[in-house]
């Protein structure tokens, strides 16, 4: 096998504030794989919480992994020895992405055909940062004037509180009411328990479909206290990084939001969606700062879950890739062989 990468800067259309910061842009890796002929394209976006906080890291982890140690194993082999191995999370998704890609060119099939997944049939959100209420107001008809968006993810979890939350949700609520668009929430874990048993309520009489996160990650001792009288839905993000970790938060949240650099992959994506299955769980796939290569991957595997949050190529100035496309605010793969999509300019 021939491992290549390449660092490409990929600029945020729009600077994306959370509750842990504001984040324009990233350097994220690309990683592709030659084998029999045939190259499969792989995409992660650097992260500490991932365990590489740059791509340089990444691929430096990638390198010392990759090798002629790995032929022969399958693709599931690969993933675990890579967890055993200590693998950044995000360094794991790429190469992930890439055997995935290649498996699918190899067989001549699209991802999703490969995997005997359904095509998705649900809108993606599109986020709304962290911000003012004289922003959102001139934020909204950008994202929903003929675009086709159903459904709006705001952050909430300001540094300034939950007052600055609620005046930044309710010019939500008042800028959207000329479309029919869906609101949901995620707080990035930057509500105490108080705020968010509050919060939930006062959201829950405002229109919110759920929320995400709501307690920041290492908290998760406090979820049985805001989830017994839950008036919304609870998902969690950062407390459920991996399959193992959906047992321990099965009985005190409604759902759990897998992320490919969060988790390591398709491979480990598809665990933790039986897993949740198992516990009779909702599911949610998000995305980091991703271009079209990594979200069509997403994509791929998207007809399994009840929420779908793939939309950060949409907030790229350009993205560098083409793939899955938005069709009626649903982010549907194509018919090209593997997770079909590329980075501009080369073959795929």
């Amino acid at each position: 096998m021939k491992y290549e990468f390449e660092t490409i800067h990929l600029k945020k259309r729009f600077p994306l504030a959370i509750s842990r910061g504001v984040h324009a842009g990233s350097d994220n890796l690309f990683v592709s794989i030659t084998h029999q002929g045939i190259t499969g394209w792989g995409e992660l976006s650097p992260g500490k919480s991932e365990g590489a906080a740059t791509a340089k890291a990444a691929q430096q982890s990638l390198t010392e992994f990759c090798g002629d140690n790995l032929i022969g194993l399958s693709i599931h082999q690969i993933y675990d020895h890579g967890r055993k191995q200590k693998i950044p999370a995000c360094a794991l998704a790429g190469l992930d992405i890439a055997l995935w890609d290649w498996l699918g060119k190899k067989a001549g099939l699209p991802l999703y055909k490969l995997l005997g997944i359904n095509k998705p049939s649900i809108p993606t959100s599109v986020t709304i940062g962290i911000n003012p209420p004289e922003l959102v107001k001139a934020r909204v008809p950008l994202l929903l004037n003929g675009t086709g968006i159903k459904a709006l993810k705001i952050k909430l979890g300001s540094p300034d509180g939950i007052e600055a939350d609620q005046a930044m949700y309710s010019q939500v609520v008042e800028s959207t009411k000329p479309y029919d668009v869906d609101l949901r929430v995620d707080a990035n874990g930057g509500w105490s328990a108080d705020d968010a048993i509050y919060m939930m309520k006062w959201l829950a009489e405002r229109k919110a479909d759920y929320v995400e996160q709501p307690l920041a990650e290492g908290q998760e001792s406090e979820l049985p206290a805001i989830f017994r009288s839950r008036p919304l839905p609870i998902f969690v993000d950062e407390s459920c990084r991996f399959a193992e970790d959906i047992c321990k938060w099965a009985n005190v949240v409604d759902g759990v939001n897998l992320k490919l650099m969060k988790c390591g992959g398709i491979t480990e994506a598809l665990r933790i969606v039986a897993v949740a299955r198992a516990f009779k769980l909702k599911t949610m796939i998000g995305c980091m700062g991703e271009s079209a290569l990594s979200i069509s991957a997403g994509a791929a595997i998207s007809g399994l879950l009840d929420h779908i949050d793939l939309d950060s190529n949409l907030n790229l100035a350009p993205d560098p890739c083409s793939g899955a496309e938005l069709v009626e605010g649903v982010v549907m793969p194509n018919e090209l062989p593997g997770h079909g999509a590329s980075i501009n300019s080369k073959n795929p």
